[in-house]
């Protein structure tokens, strides 16, 4: 098989377990009775690409979950929401791990979690026109921090575990005319 189709082939199957993840979480009732509180545990997933595989390949799987989730739950309204709090999330998560080299995922995560629900809680206000929604925030931001110290220990586990095979393999630099050497 080729390196491409591997990738591609890669990348369906995380898109795939975060999807699923996505789906199911989202049918799991949650204790706690605040708009936008949840597990987060496809970010797992998330995590995961954008630890082994590149920044881009973790951003196609984040925003391919995200807008099939929508789909799937039959949430639309939840599709703002989600994206912006996924964006926002993901552009923390990358810098993070371009500055901590790839190391302290439960940090990483937690910066992620909270990212997420500033997005959140941006995008509530456009949709209800309104800055009241910012009362949720204190309780979001305590969550997200325990839901994203979890997410980024769960992640670190599942990489640790990973077969090596699923790793990309070094690339070898391209010539000054564009092609493999």
């Amino acid at each position: 098989m080729s390196k491409s189709v591997k990738h591609l082939v890669m990348l369906a199957l995380f898109t795939t377990m975060a999807l699923t993840i996505f789906v199911v979480e989202a049918q799991i009732p949650i204790p706690v009775p605040i708009p936008g509180v949840k597990l987060g545990l496809a970010n797992v997933i998330t995590l995961i690409v954008l630890v082994v595989y590149r920044p881009r390949d973790a951003f196609a799987v984040l925003v391919l979950r995200i807008l099939l989730g929508s789909i799937f739950t039959g949430t639309p309204v939840s599709l703002l929401y989600s994206l912006t709090g996924g964006i926002l999330c993901f552009l923390g998560m990358a810098l993070l791990c371009k500055l901590l080299q790839k190391k302290h995922l439960w940090f990483i995560s937690i910066v992620g979690a909270v990212l997420h629900n500033v997005g959140q809680i941006l995008a509530a206000i456009v949709a209800m026109q309104s800055v009241q929604v910012i009362a949720y925030f204190p309780f979001l931001l305590v969550t997200g921090c325990i839901t994203g110290f979890f997410t980024g220990i769960a992640a670190d586990r599942v990489i640790h575990f990973l077969p090596k095979s699923i790793f990309p393999k070094p690339t070898e630099k391209p010539a000054k005319n564009g092609k493999h050497s």
